[in-house]
């Protein structure tokens, strides 16, 4: 693995392992991952499918033949169509962009299912509701929590060649303005870059 490769890692994995866990997705959930192709959502897609379950990935249409690489069993273009209209109905709906909402999620999730999300202080006040209220529920904790355990299970999948950092673009340092720039029009895929180079 590159140097590249490995800062890769620590962002999107970490936070897509932490939601995955804290939403207690198991071997035959379907989960779909809204977002799937960003730092979170990328690492969303393999981890999911190591963790046993079945994954529909949501992207746009630059990013569709990407998901399968990633363990993805189905794809949706949200350009094209809205999952929460198509009748299928989830275990989890794995939030990695911030850019869905429990609300309009609600439908497309079984008895008993799960949202999670990745940000927005209403989630956390939906998360303490939806615990006594209703038969889904938000899962969503402040701060997040990371631990060696975690950072190690991410390695080990690594070496066996069951996960894999996903880089969009890579800037020098000194191009940081740019880098964020392009971070900012959120359409990058996986993740952005910066290289120390000495």
């Amino acid at each position: 693995m590159t140097f590249d490769e490995a800062a890769a890692i620590s962002d999107g994995a970490l936070n897509a392992l932490w939601c995955l866990r804290r939403g207690s997705v198991k071997k035959g959930d379907e989960v779909l991952v809204y977002g799937s192709s960003g730092a979170i959502g990328t690492a969303g897609v393999q981890l999911a499918k190591h963790l046993g379950a079945r994954v529909t990935a949501v992207c746009n249409t630059k990013n569709i033949a990407l998901m399968p690489t990633l363990g993805a069993d189905d794809v949706i273009d949200y350009t094209r169509e809205d999952f929460t209209t198509k009748g299928r109905r989830y275990d989890v709906v794995f939030d990695a962009v911030g850019k869905h909402s429990f609300k309009r999620s609600r439908g497309s999730l079984k008895p008993g299912g799960r949202y999670l999300a990745t940000d927005g202080f209403r989630n956390f006040v939906l998360s303490v509701w939806t615990r006594r209220f209703g038969d889904a529920r938000v899962v969503f904790d402040l701060p997040p929590r990371y631990t060696k355990e975690d950072m190690l299970f991410i390695r080990d999948l690594v070496d066996s060649g069951g996960y894999r950092a996903v880089i969009d673009r890579r800037y020098p340092l000194d191009r940081v303005i740019d880098a964020c720039r392009y971070v900012e029009t959120e359409q990058k895929t996986g993740n952005v870059v910066l290289q120390v180079i000495a």
